[in-house]
């Protein structure tokens, strides 16, 4: 019979496929320098004039709008750093603020320096102590439509249980090293929104006596950035409340001016200045 052909050599195997190469990543923000800066901790939330009354408020096209002199500004940010996680909300005006403006501002502020001072039993749950950041705003007949204060996680969740400051739930007791936010506001449908926000830390509290043995309890706040003078009326203020509010400003100004003059940012500073000085 005829000799059969050899078979055909066996082909290589095909070379493996190269994985596409990576996106040409945008050069980084200038305005997130900082090194443990790793995110947002959530979508920024900046609204101006009748926006503003819209809580939870994102921009669309369609909603978009210019900042003026004549409307209030609230922003509402976070970030996620290493080291922690920021939720910060203040409400500015750019020109002059109408008297209506002012005084809703004003009660906010002391709804807001009520609870951040406020000396309570430990393990005290936060629902027992919301009243206080709504009772000035009560008094005139306001109120708002959220809760008053949410957990905060350590580069963790920006909304962090089981600890809170809410009237809808009870919450779970507050323990020293605990973190939560202090943000009451006041909204007037299609006209402006205003919220004071900031975060704080449960801490031991100084009292002269200690009745049950268990510890008392107060706020710190842990954000720094200054509370606008020009929005608030002094004459409604108590000679406490002006008290808290120049050292909290003052406070801004010493551990922040600091950095600023470390970073050479003097035209900050200058700004920074002029927004902490002391009222009364």
């Amino acid at each position: 019979p005829p000799t059969l052909p050899p078979p055909p050599p066996t082909l290589p195997p095909p070379p493996p496929t190269l994985p596409p190469p990576p996106p040409t990543l945008p050069p980084p923000s200038p305005y997130r320098e900082q090194e443990d800066f790793v995110s947002l901790s959530f979508p920024t939330i900046s609204s101006s004039g009748p926006n503003g009354a819209i809580i939870h408020y994102f921009p669309t096209p369609d909603t978009d709008r210019k900042l003026s002199l004549d409307e209030l500004y609230l922003c509402d940010s976070g970030g996620q750093y290493k080291d922690g996680t920021t939720d910060v909300t203040r409400t500015v005006h750019f020109g002059t603020p109408t008297d209506k403006l002012k005084e809703a501002f004003t009660y906010v502020l002391k709804g807001h320096i009520a609870l951040c001072s406020v000396v309570f039993p430990s393990k005290l749950q936060g629902v027992r102590i919301e009243v206080l950041a709504r009772a000035p705003l009560w008094s005139v007949g306001l109120d708002y439509k959220h809760g008053t204060g949410h957990g905060v996680g350590a580069f963790l969740n920006v909304h962090e249980g089981p600890q809170g400051i809410n009237q809808r739930w009870a919450d779970e007791g507050l323990y020293a090293g605990m973190v939560v936010t202090d943000e009451p506001g006041f909204y007037e449908d299609g006209e402006f929104g205003i919220r004071i926000e900031n975060v704080v830390i449960v801490k031991n509290a100084n009292t002269k006596y200690n009745f049950g043995g268990g510890g008392y309890l107060t706020f710190e706040p842990i954000t720094l950035v200054p509370i606008q003078n020009k929005m608030m009326i002094p004459q409604l203020l108590t000679p406490d409340e002006i008290e808290w509010l120049n050292r909290y400003n003052a406070t801004c100004f010493e551990k922040v001016g600091e950095l600023l003059r470390q970073q050479g940012k003097m035209d900050v500073l200058h700004w920074l200045e002029r927004e902490t000085e002391p009222i009364g």
